[in-house]
């Protein structure tokens, strides 16, 4: 934004709650990620959206993440709206085989984006 210092990436960033890196876990379903990406609120398409039961449909106005996700028989990429993460509690690592291209591994709990990859 012109005049504040800050892109409007970095200002989407301040308004979600979790950040690239961050290992979350679903509020309903039975699976748990790491995020790569972070989009200020939803981007998918209207098909997607509603392929989603009503009754569970996310509000669009609230941040959407993309995570290198995993569940008990696989791995995948999920797309999740902010209101049904939650940070993991058990912080250890994803075995997505895409988790090593995109960071350099684990430090504090967090994934840390490879060097070539930050912005």
């Amino acid at each position: 934004m012109e005049g504040t210092g800050l892109s409007l990436s970095a200002m989407s960033a301040k308004l979600s709650k979790f950040t690239i890196g961050q290992i979350v876990r679903h509020r309903i379903f039975p699976f748990r990620g790491v995020i790569f990406d972070v989009d200020p609120e939803f981007a998918n398409t209207e098909e997607w959206y509603e392929a989603i039961p009503a009754e569970i449909r996310p509000r669009k106005d609230q941040p959407f993440y993309h995570l290198l996700a995993e569940n008990a028989q696989t791995t995948y990429v999920a797309y999740v709206s902010e209101q049904n993460l939650l940070p993991d509690e058990e912080n250890g690592p994803i075995r997505h085989p895409m988790v090593a291209e995109m960071f350099d591994g684990i430090v504090a709990g967090r994934y840390q984006l490879k060097s070539a990859r930050a912005n």
